[in-house]
């Protein structure tokens, strides 16, 4: 197999993350913008709501300065309204919080496991953003589930598993391919859009050694979230013979537009993706501001379906406590 070439450094996603912007002030500033512009009081000591703000700056340069309604600027920029009880929306909206808290069975045949606390961002409507870690699943925890029969996936989250080093989610996987009848790995990560310099030479030789299939599933909410860095990573991802999906979470203001919608299914193609689903936002206390209403993103969805190829659509769902699968909003 012949390793891909990249722009960068490997390890440099390592300092991408220690420079991130970690304030409200550095990030409006960072932007050409002012607290008075985007309706932000002086600060106060709360006003990430328990939620600290996380920005890296291969982020930042794709946020058009001096726009207030920025999409990807308002994905990240804490709001007043998250600190305002909302009725119908809780620190947990999955019910999450009661099950093993680093292994999760939430759907047949699956088990996700929660590598780690930490992302390279922090979205502010992140449905675990109250999530209580205790720790991270281990080695010994994974191989429990050998005496699992059903068992025909194991799904690698978190935070963002990519966070991990190398060497780390090696040992993982090591542990999860050991378990029999297990058919592929998943993970689940925003790193490569965030920080495509995460996907470098050591990262591939790591997957390169992998004994099962590897799906990762991306969440890109905006086509302007693409750049060529996340084209080149994706490409590298491809050529190792990874199954690239996205999933993309319908927020008000940002992407509940049909125009948004379809020019993110195209651009998503274009660097070797396919569109896996468009949820409805989780109910997750101090995020009611991005919800889009069902019925409107049912229209939504209609206007989709005319515009797109099948193969363009992602499935429009919602997710649901003591669920037995993702709840399909369109059609009934």
């Amino acid at each position: 197999m012949r390793q891909p070439e990249f722009p960068w450094k490997v390890g440099s996603w390592r300092d991408e993350l220690a420079g991130a912007l970690t304030s409200p002030d550095q990030l409006l500033d960072a932007v050409g913008l002012t607290r008075e512009s985007v309706g932000l009081g002086a600060g106060k000591p709360d006003e990430t709501h328990g939620f600290d703000l996380r920005v890296p700056r291969a982020w930042l340069k794709r946020i058009v300065p001096g726009d207030p309604d920025d999409p990807l600027l308002l994905q990240v920029l804490p709001r007043p309204e998250e600190g305002r009880p909302v009725g119908g929306y809780s620190k947990d909206p999955l019910g999450e919080q009661n099950q093993n808290p680093c292994i999760l069975r939430k759907y047949s045949g699956r088990a996700l496991l929660l590598t780690t606390s930490t992302c390279p961002i922090h979205c502010r409507y992140c449905f675990r953003r109250h999530f209580p870690y205790v720790g991270s699943a281990t080695l010994d925890q994974i191989r429990l589930l050998a005496g699992e029969d059903d068992l025909r996936e194991v799904i690698f989250s978190g935070g963002d598993p990519l966070m991990l080093s190398d060497e780390a989610l090696d040992r993982l996987f090591l542990a999860a391919e050991e378990l029999p009848g297990l058919r592929r790995l998943r993970i689940h990560s925003r790193m490569p859009v965030v920080i495509p310099r995460r996907i470098d030479a050591a990262f591939l030789r790591m997957l390169g050694r992998r004994r099962l299939p590897l799906v990762l599933v991306l969440q890109i909410n905006h086509p302007q979230e693409i750049n060529e860095d996340l084209r080149i990573a994706c490409r590298g991802l491809s050529s190792f013979g990874v199954s690239l999906l996205n999933q993309s979470v319908l927020l008000r203001g940002i992407n509940d537009s049909l125009e948004i919608q379809v020019a993110l299914a195209e651009k998503i193609f274009e660097i070797g993706v396919l569109p896996y689903y468009l949820h409805l936002l989780d109910r997750v206390q101090g995020a009611s501001h991005f919800e889009v209403p069902e019925t409107e993103a049912r229209k939504l969805y209609g206007e989709m379906a005319a515009r797109l190829p099948g193969y363009l659509l992602p499935r429009l769902v919602r997710e649901e406590a003591g669920a037995d699968s993702k709840t399909l909003i369109f059609p009934l």
